[in-house]
């Protein structure tokens, strides 16, 4: 399995059994030094903030929601259970910049 950036996966994150979406934001590799991918959680509480980017309605997704950008996370490739679908690259441009905004860089 080798996700690439902007997929959108079904994850398990280990809250309290509960499987939650998630967008890839690691660099496509097909063979990493460990078998780990960088995400960002997908929320529909949203804040309207800058940590967050607003998505847009999705077929793949009940709710429309957001990319919660302080959420940065990362997981074994095993806890991602199935691909959902993709961002559009107008958004997922939108996530790489709220990124760069996050991080400082």
């Amino acid at each position: 399995m080798h996700p690439r950036p902007g997929e959108v996966w079904l994850a398990d994150l280990g809250i309290a059994a509960k499987t939650r979406p998630v967008v890839v934001v690691s660099r496509f590799d097909q063979d990493p030094p460990r078998a780990l991918v960088i995400y960002l959680p997908l929320t529909t509480q949203v804040r309207g903030s800058d940590y967050e980017v607003d998505l847009p309605a999705l077929p793949f997704l009940r709710q429309m929601g957001a990319a919660n950008v302080q959420g940065i996370g990362s997981l074994p490739l095993v806890r991602l259970e199935r691909r959902l679908g993709v961002l559009p690259p107008e958004t997922f441009a939108r996530v790489k910049e709220a990124l760069r905004f996050v991080l400082d860089l």
